[in-house]
Protein backbone atom coordinates (compact mmCIF):
# COMPACT_ATOMS: atom_id res chain seq x y z
CA UNK A 1 0.00 0.00 0.00
CA UNK A 2 1.30 3.05 -1.06
CA UNK A 3 -0.31 6.80 -0.17
CA UNK A 4 0.88 9.74 -1.09
CA UNK A 5 0.97 13.54 -0.77
CA UNK A 6 2.59 16.94 -2.51
CA UNK A 7 4.05 20.17 -1.33
CA UNK A 8 4.45 23.30 -3.96
CA UNK A 9 6.37 26.09 -2.53
CA UNK A 10 6.80 29.99 -4.32
CA UNK A 11 9.83 32.40 -2.35
CA UNK A 12 11.86 32.12 0.14
CA UNK A 13 11.46 31.22 3.85
CA UNK A 14 9.50 33.68 5.83
CA UNK A 15 8.12 35.85 3.10
CA UNK A 16 7.12 32.75 0.97
CA UNK A 17 3.77 30.51 0.57
CA UNK A 18 2.95 26.99 -0.38
CA UNK A 19 0.43 24.54 -0.90
CA UNK A 20 -0.27 21.09 0.68
CA UNK A 21 -2.38 18.53 -1.28
CA UNK A 22 -3.40 14.64 -0.59
CA UNK A 23 -4.04 11.57 -3.21
CA UNK A 24 -7.31 11.18 -2.28
CA UNK A 25 -8.31 14.49 -2.46
CA UNK A 26 -9.03 15.05 1.20
CA UNK A 27 -6.29 17.98 1.03
CA UNK A 28 -6.40 19.95 -2.33
CA UNK A 29 -4.04 23.28 -2.43
CA UNK A 30 -4.47 23.68 1.70
CA UNK A 31 -2.34 26.78 2.38
CA UNK A 32 0.64 26.51 4.64
CA UNK A 33 3.41 29.16 4.99
CA UNK A 34 6.18 30.08 7.40
CA UNK A 35 3.20 32.12 9.74
CA UNK A 36 1.14 28.87 9.86
CA UNK A 37 3.94 26.75 11.61
CA UNK A 38 5.48 29.53 13.62
CA UNK A 39 3.10 32.14 14.41
CA UNK A 40 -0.70 32.67 13.84
CA UNK A 41 -1.22 32.46 10.23
CA UNK A 42 -4.15 31.26 8.03
CA UNK A 43 -3.47 27.56 7.26
CA UNK A 44 -2.23 24.16 8.51
CA UNK A 45 1.92 22.84 8.83
CA UNK A 46 3.12 20.01 8.62
CA UNK A 47 3.07 19.16 12.61
CA UNK A 48 -0.47 19.70 12.92
CA UNK A 49 -0.66 17.11 10.06
CA UNK A 50 1.66 14.46 11.83
CA UNK A 51 -0.75 15.49 15.09
CA UNK A 52 -3.96 14.64 12.79
CA UNK A 53 -2.01 11.34 11.38
CA UNK A 54 -0.90 10.15 15.17
CA UNK A 55 -4.64 10.49 16.40
CA UNK A 56 -6.44 9.03 14.05
CA UNK A 57 -3.73 6.30 13.94
CA UNK A 58 -3.48 5.34 17.69
CA UNK A 59 -7.57 5.77 17.83
CA UNK A 60 -7.91 3.43 15.06
CA UNK A 61 -5.36 0.81 16.74
CA UNK A 62 -6.81 1.42 20.08
CA UNK A 63 -10.16 -0.12 18.78
CA UNK A 64 -8.48 -2.78 17.16
CA UNK A 65 -6.67 -3.82 20.62
CA UNK A 66 -10.23 -3.27 22.30
CA UNK A 67 -11.84 -5.66 19.44
CA UNK A 68 -9.33 -8.25 19.67
CA UNK A 69 -9.97 -8.05 23.63
CA UNK A 70 -14.05 -8.84 23.00
CA UNK A 71 -14.48 -4.71 23.62
CA UNK A 72 -16.56 -3.07 21.44
CA UNK A 73 -16.39 0.88 21.76
CA UNK A 74 -19.00 2.98 22.01
CA UNK A 75 -16.63 6.13 21.41
CA UNK A 76 -12.74 6.81 20.88
CA UNK A 77 -11.60 10.37 21.43
CA UNK A 78 -8.17 11.35 20.64
CA UNK A 79 -6.37 15.10 20.54
CA UNK A 80 -2.39 14.46 19.63
CA UNK A 81 -0.44 17.59 20.30
CA UNK A 82 3.02 17.79 18.46
CA UNK A 83 6.03 19.89 20.41
CA UNK A 84 8.36 21.17 17.86
CA UNK A 85 11.53 22.16 19.59
CA UNK A 86 14.84 23.92 18.80
CA UNK A 87 17.70 21.72 19.38
CA UNK A 88 21.52 21.39 18.45
CA UNK A 89 20.49 19.83 15.42
CA UNK A 90 17.69 21.75 14.44
CA UNK A 91 14.14 21.68 14.64
CA UNK A 92 12.56 18.73 15.72
CA UNK A 93 9.61 16.98 17.12
CA UNK A 94 11.01 16.31 20.82
CA UNK A 95 7.36 14.94 22.13
CA UNK A 96 3.80 13.65 21.35
CA UNK A 97 1.34 13.53 23.73
CA UNK A 98 -1.63 11.32 23.06
CA UNK A 99 -4.79 12.36 25.45
CA UNK A 100 -7.97 9.94 24.53
CA UNK A 101 -11.36 9.36 26.34
CA UNK A 102 -13.17 6.10 25.83
CA UNK A 103 -16.44 4.62 26.13
CA UNK A 104 -16.37 1.29 26.06
CA UNK A 105 -18.85 -1.22 27.53
CA UNK A 106 -17.78 -3.58 29.81
CA UNK A 107 -14.46 -2.48 30.05
CA UNK A 108 -12.52 -2.63 33.02
CA UNK A 109 -9.48 0.19 33.81
CA UNK A 110 -6.75 -3.23 33.51
CA UNK A 111 -8.37 -3.70 30.29
CA UNK A 112 -8.12 -0.67 28.85
CA UNK A 113 -4.82 0.24 29.80
CA UNK A 114 -3.14 -2.84 28.40
CA UNK A 115 -5.55 -1.54 25.20
CA UNK A 116 -4.58 1.56 24.79
CA UNK A 117 -0.53 1.10 25.87
CA UNK A 118 -0.59 -1.41 23.15
CA UNK A 119 -2.04 0.88 20.73
CA UNK A 120 0.21 3.45 21.53
CA UNK A 121 3.49 0.63 20.55
CA UNK A 122 1.76 -0.75 17.73
CA UNK A 123 0.49 2.23 15.91
CA UNK A 124 2.23 2.98 12.66
CA UNK A 125 2.61 6.69 13.64
CA UNK A 126 4.09 5.65 17.08
CA UNK A 127 6.63 3.33 15.18
CA UNK A 128 7.84 5.82 13.23
CA UNK A 129 8.55 7.93 16.10
CA UNK A 130 9.44 5.98 18.61
CA UNK A 131 13.36 6.13 18.59
CA UNK A 132 13.97 9.46 18.74
CA UNK A 133 10.77 10.88 20.51
CA UNK A 134 8.72 10.75 23.93
CA UNK A 135 5.88 9.70 23.10
CA UNK A 136 3.13 10.06 26.22
CA UNK A 137 -0.40 8.24 26.75
CA UNK A 138 -2.79 10.03 29.20
CA UNK A 139 -6.28 7.43 28.23
CA UNK A 140 -9.02 8.06 29.92
CA UNK A 141 -11.90 5.23 30.30
CA UNK A 142 -15.67 6.94 30.95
Amino acid sequence: MDRTASAVWHGGLKDGKGTISTQSGVLKDNQYSFNTRFADGIGTNPEELIAAAHAGCFTMALSGQLTSANLTPESLETKASVKLEKTDAGFTITRILLTTTAKVPGADQAAFDQAAEAAKAGCPISRLFKNNTEITLDAKLV
